[in-house]
């Protein structure tokens, strides 16, 4: 809850506000999918993401259906509280496009990880090779690596009864999933809750100004490339160099 402070009264609001338009996209596009889901049940083992389906059977769509699905009403309340929550200040931020552009990433990434859990060698993970995996968790984890990374120390309220640091927040959530997921007998999907921390990291962090892996190649590249050149004609920076700065 914030407070803020008027020349006439003193007024309250709680979470951040309007939903943008993106956010009420996807809410909608889940609720609706929801629906629909309960009234035809089968459509889930069509739409939900099985790892040995899309490996065997080519059903390639899985990886970006499964995250429209979800099991029962608290799964899809707690999932779209945390999409309103988190990812309408990111999208205020970003602007829409880029928005969702980040939201499939993490969300497909989410679905790439579990894929790949599933084809480890090992008796904790072979069950996911067949298991159905449903929700937005996913990508939800990815708007919370995406937010602590902006926000780090931004309170958020742990297991809804004490607050903590984004920052800390994110760490201690993914290390409970990392954990959890190397469990037996667990029905969520710790995995993609990896793969959507994994995957926002690498897409805001992995290059300069949130470009990704291929961008921090490029800068890698160009950065050999001058030092070489300067080098070669006897040219020095004579402070810190422009290359090593920081685009947000």
């Amino acid at each position: 809850m914030s407070r803020y402070a008027s020349p006439s009264a003193l007024s309250y609001s709680f979470g951040p506000g309007p939903v943008t338009p993106a956010v009420k996209w996807l809410i909608w596009a889940n609720v609706g999918a929801f629906v629909i889901s309960n009234i035809f049940p089968v459509l889930v083992l069509y739409f939900g993401l099985i790892p040995e389906a899309v490996i065997q059977r080519q059903w390639v769509w899985q990886p970006i259906t499964y995250m429209f699905l979800h099991n029962g009403i608290l799964h899809i309340l707690f999932n779209m509280l945390g999409i309103w929550m988190f990812g309408v200040e990111l999208e205020r931020m970003w602007g829409t496009k880029f928005f969702l552009r980040y939201y499939a990433v993490t969300g497909v990434g989410a679905a790439l990880t579990t894929i790949g859990v599933g084809l480890l060698p090992f008796e904790a993970t072979a069950g996911t090779y067949t298991a159905v995996t449903i929700g937005a968790s996913g990508a939800l984890y990815g708007l919370l690596m995406a937010f602590a990374l902006y926000y780090p120390d931004r309170p958020i309220l742990m297991f809804m009864l004490f607050p903590v640091p984004a920052k800390y927040f994110v760490i201690i959530i993914g290390a409970i999933s990392f954990m959890s997921a190397t469990s037996r007998g667990s029905t969520v999907a710790h995995a993609a809750h990896l793969g959507g921390l994994l995957f926002g990291y690498l897409y805001l962090r992995g290059g300069r100004g949130g470009g990704g892996l291929s961008a921090e190649i490029k800068y890698r590249y160009l950065k050999w490339k001058m030092n070489r050149l300067r080098r070669k004609f006897d040219v020095y920076s004579g402070g810190r160099s422009d290359w090593d700065r920081k685009v947000h």
